[in-house]
């Protein structure tokens, strides 16, 4: 086998994955290397208890687009589809939310809700065509930005005067002040502030949560389905496409550093010594290990190095995971609704109140939650007649004050089982393993700076032309042949695949390689 290809690619996240496959379907020799033992980043199902595994960061499909689905003949095999979401009251009083109907609010939230879903997917549709693009540069004189430039112009002015206002108007306020003014359930309205806030450092009452809330409904308008085996059936799916494209897939192979000669890349060098050449590299690590750790700041210019180091990235949450005895009691809920995705963020208002240790480096003593009983409908995942809990916990900082001692950790833990048990009572007594990752322990095992999801924040500086930062928003680095292709790229992070496929159509459209 050559040492030499046509593209390397360096880490086989979701992304990865998808941008080799597309390199090498148009014929080019494709080498991915993955630090880890198994492909897919942090879309991956492993054990975390004897007999019981997980999808071990993310836990939902929501966000596939369906451009890479028709590209890549994907079809993965779902547990659960098209899932309602189910706020928790803690009287029992529950909230149900599937597509534009909710049930348990008041009879005028829920003709609101309507048109509130109506107006928000159909900007999110707005949004999705451009999530599937090479992001226009400003201030260009180039025809294709221009181009799409005027594209989005016209896409806008296409929505009526009324209602390009309200999307202007919008996308740049707080989730917080539009459910205020739409809705009297406080159960709803904590719904969708938790929507809106979720894997980021924003609380509801920040600036651009509306732009993160329309960027959750860009994938499916808000559907969210289990695949059958975890997320990580999905990557390994990715990555059996990759394999019969003819992509070299390598797993425990920790790249150390990217190889510049004369300001371009040459390839790149392993933890163990190997040196594999390209003058084509493409990352889907994120934008501050890609420039700061494995090419070096030496080789770029110092304002764009200063960019990259002033990129947010720093995740706000954590992973628990549980293994039970049993399902717990949830009063006010069905048994056939365990296999749904359930929320606990009781109002607007404490999903704030949540959020705001946070802001000056503390977890949250009462934190919100997405649960999912991954194993209801999917019984590969524990033994039999016993149960998993997957959940999202908020707010988490990386930064943690007196950082992540295992004194913090089980202090971190234990409120949320506490909040937990005010909903499932008998929660504690069902737990037989558990384990909490930290946006500390996400960066140590999945390779991402600040544990952050999506590799950087998802603000209105962060986000379209401006992402990551000026000079690199079209996926090219500035040194020859390198380019990104992870979720610190355009569009950002979720499962959806579209930054792996846009900076694919970006590199075929550019280089041309031997």
């Amino acid at each position: 086998m050559t040492d030499k290809y046509d593209a390397i690619v360096v880490g086989g996240g979701h992304n990865g994955l998808v941008c080799s496959a597309l390199l090498a379907q148009s014929g080019k020799q494709v080498l991915l290397l993955e630090a880890n033992g198994q492909v897919g980043g942090a879309a991956i199902t492993r054990k975390f208890a004897n007999g019981y595994s997980v999808s071990a960061c993310a836990h939902l499909l929501y966000n596939l687009q369906p451009s890479v689905r028709k590209d890549l003949k994907l079809n993965p095999a779902l547990a659960s589809d098209d899932m309602t979401t189910i706020a928790l009251g803690v009287d029992g009083e529950h909230v149900r939310i599937r597509g534009a109907t909710v049930t348990g609010a008041l009879p005028g939230d829920k003709v609101a809700y309507k048109a509130f879903h109506k107006r928000m997917t159909r900007f999110a549709d707005l949004l999705r065509t451009y999530l599937n693009k090479t992001p226009p540069r400003l201030g260009t004189k180039d025809f294709a930005d221009l181009g799409t430039l005027a594209q989005l112009g016209f896409d806008i002015r296409r929505l009526g005067k009324r209602e390009m206002q309200a999307f202007l108007r919008l996308i740049g306020m707080n989730i917080y002040d539009e459910v205020m003014e739409r809705f009297d359930c406080p159960t709803l309205r904590g719904a969708i502030s938790l929507d809106a806030v979720l894997g980021t450092h924003l609380g509801p009452r920040s600036p651009n949560t509306i732009m993160t809330y329309l960027y959750r409904l860009a994938g499916d308008h808000g559907k969210t389905a289990v695949p059958k085996g975890g997320l990580g059936s999905v990557t390994q799916e990715l990555a059996r496409v990759a394999r019969d494209a003819g992509v070299t897939v390598r797993t425990d192979m920790p790249v150390k550093r990217i190889v510049v000669q004369n300001g371009r890349v040459t390839g790149v060098e392993t933890e163990s010594g190997e040196r594999f050449d390209s003058l084509l590299v493409v990352s889907n690590a994120d934008p501050k290990r890609t420039i700061m750790d494995l090419v070096g700041a030496r080789h770029v210019e110092t304002v764009f190095t200063r960019r990259i180091h002033h990129f947010r990235s720093k995740g706000n949450a954590a992973k628990l995971h549980l293994a039970l005895d049993g399902l717990p009691e949830i009063p006010g809920l069905a048994k056939n609704e365990y296999g749904e995705r359930i929320l606990i963020a009781d109002t607007e208002d404490y999903v704030e109140r949540a959020f705001n240790p946070a802001k000056y480096g503390e977890s949250s003593p009462e934190p919100v939650l997405e649960i999912t009983f991954p194993s209801f409908r999917d019984e590969t995942l524990a033994p039999t007649g016993k149960h998993v809990l997957s959940a999202i916990v908020q707010y988490a900082p990386y930064e943690q004050k007196d950082g992540w001692s295992d004194a913090a950790r089980q202090e971190f833990e234990a409120a949320t089982i506490r909040v937990l048990e005010k909903y499932m009572p008998d929660i504690a007594s069902r737990i037989t393993a558990s384990e909490l990752l930290t946006p500390a322990d996400i960066e140590q095992e999945f390779h991402i700076t600040g544990g952050h999801w999506h590799h950087g924040e998802l603000t209105l500086d962060q986000f379209l032309f401006t992402r990551p930062v000026g000079g690199a928003q079209q996926y090219r680095m500035p040194l020859d042949g390198l380019y990104l292709c992870g979720a610190g790229a355009h569009p950002g992070g979720g499962v959806s695949g579209a930054a792996g496929r846009n900076a694919a159509r970006a590199i075929l459209k550019r280089e041309k390689v031997a």
